[in-house]
């Protein structure tokens, strides 16, 4: 019988080339929390699932398809361990290993549960991601930011969207930068209360970022003209899908930022950008992961 209040904390240590699918294999499992570490040349991934919704031999499973992941991506095979926590230990633990983190020039991002000290010259991103994707640890988050520090400009009174808003933190980032609005969706409702509070938590007012749940169509029905700027911080297949629908979204010569995306399949973004009517500006590398910075074409 589960004991109440009690946890399975997943450990994957891995090679950094499997983290995007380690996350996705965690979050698909339905774990409700997660956090990276560096160790040497390798990552370890923790993830935290309720003991009632899972038993041992589902968690095997779930480490047969990691070492699967790795064979597919030819990387040496996780270790994968498994242990029984308590509540009060899981709500410690992962939180232990996120500390304020430095991103780009301009920002410093700061758990919620952390007094933030004197960030200098850094705008304080303040952050408690719930089940929500973003914490800026991650490659795909950093290269985001970085790629708005040289996006938004303050004297233009930018409008942007988010798609796939997250924990809200490309959006956060966007109006600390100095936007006049973003609209986030995300078409997770739990994603998008994660996304509310952390706007909250960074004293945002909700007028200057909407934040609700859906995808495209919602988006099309919140703005009332094309933004300057499109945000996108999912998976290249999706980024893929979904790019047709991007240009009636922004204004012509606006721009957007596009992550999520392997080292491997950036070629297959390139040209889609190409062939949907947008010019890659810029495209930045770290690790295993890549950014677009793209700017729609004038119509003919």
């Amino acid at each position: 019988m589960a004991v109440a209040n009690s946890w399975w904390e997943i450990r994957i240590l891995c090679h950094p080339s499997l983290e995007e699918t380690a996350f996705w294999r965690l979050e698909k499992f339905g774990c409700v929390g997660t956090s990276t570490e560096k160790k040497a040349h390798s990552l370890l991934i923790r993830g935290y699932l309720p003991q009632e919704k899972a038993e041992i031999l589902d968690l095997a499973a779930l480490a047969l398809w990691c070492e699967q992941d790795a064979l597919l991506l030819q990387v040496p095979k996780p270790r994968f361990h498994w242990q029984l926590i308590d509540e009060e230990d899981w709500s410690i633990s992962w939180k232990e290993h996120w500390q304020p983190t430095p991103v780009g020039d301009r920002f410093i991002i700061y758990p919620a549960w952390i007094d933030p000290l004197d960030p200098g010259d850094r705008l304080i991103l303040r952050l408690d991601p719930g089940v929500a994707f973003g914490t800026g640890t991650h490659a795909t988050t950093q290269l985001c930011l970085e790629s708005l520090e040289m996006r938004v400009d303050p004297d233009k009174n930018q409008v942007l969207a988010d798609l796939g808003c997250g924990s809200g933190i490309l959006g956060i980032g966007a109006i600390l930068l100095g936007a006049a609005k973003v609209y986030g969706v995300d078409n997770d409702p739990l994603t998008v209360d994660s996304a509310r509070h952390n706007r909250h938590l960074n004293q945002i007012h909700p007028d200057n970022l909407v934040i609700n749940e859906g995808s495209v169509p919602e988006l099309e029905q919140l703005i009332a003209e094309p933004v300057d700027g499109i945000i996108c911080n999912i998976l290249a297949d999706v980024i893929v899908d979904l790019l047709p629908q991007f240009t009636p979204l922004v204004k012509p010569q606006g721009w957007a930022i596009l992550s999520g995306i392997m080292v491997e399949q950036s070629q297959a973004i390139a040209d889609a950008l190409e062939q949907n009517g947008w010019t890659v500006v810029a495209i930045w590398k770290r690790q295993e992961w890549c950014c677009f910075q793209a700017r729609r074409e004038e119509s003919d």
